[in-house]
């Protein structure tokens, strides 16, 4: 018969096993199911949305248009607060605009679900450097058909989409992705 200390060992064990098993879910269930490159946007015009940037903002102006940034790659992360793989993302994406900004490319953090203040919030506290819109009314998620979180849409310079990808998006291929487009 097993001592009751063994039997701690045991459930702790299994404790730490499922654990383990559920952050390895978190982090690679997206990937398997997301990473979509169709859409029906795809090779078309980029949906002129304006967004009011609500942290990081470039200019004085707290309003941007798409069409605006026309002659400039753009990448639109579509992403919240509460979203764990959104929050792993944003890193590799502050890496990316800040890579690439002198480069040309515009860079906007398209924030849907999340109440007023949280995302400048978020980005504050976390060194975010790249601008972050909120997404009022899920109105820009819905121009692009957004349907999971996080969502990369890479625009080219002449305002087509050229990729789009839900899920999660390792570093290197975000990197590829913009650069064929800058």
């Amino acid at each position: 018969m097993a001592s009751p200390a063994a039997n701690d060992d045991k459930s702790g064990l299994t404790t730490g096993v499922l654990v383990f098993a559920a952050i390895l879910g978190f982090a690679y269930l997206p990937k398997l199911f997301g990473h979509s490159s169709e859409s029906a946007l795809a090779g078309k015009d980029a949906p002129d949305v304006a967004l009011r940037i609500v942290a990081n903002a470039a200019t004085d102006s707290n309003d941007v248009s798409l069409s605006a940034l026309r002659g400039h790659a753009v990448l639109l992360d579509f992403w919240a607060t509460w979203c764990g793989p959104c929050r792993a993302e944003a890193p590799v994406v502050d890496r990316i605009s800040r890579k690439y900004r002198d480069q040309g490319l515009a860079v906007i953090g398209v924030n849907t679900s999340d109440q007023s203040g949280t995302a400048a919030q978020y980005a504050k506290g976390h060194g975010l450097t790249y601008p972050i819109a909120l997404d009022t009314g899920d109105r820009a998620a819905n121009a692009y058909g957004v349907e999971s979180l996080p969502t990369l849409v890479v625009i080219s310079k002449t305002g087509k989409v050229v990729a789009f990808r839900s899920g999660t998006t390792t570093e290197s291929e975000l990197d590829d992705l913009v650069k064929r487009e800058l």
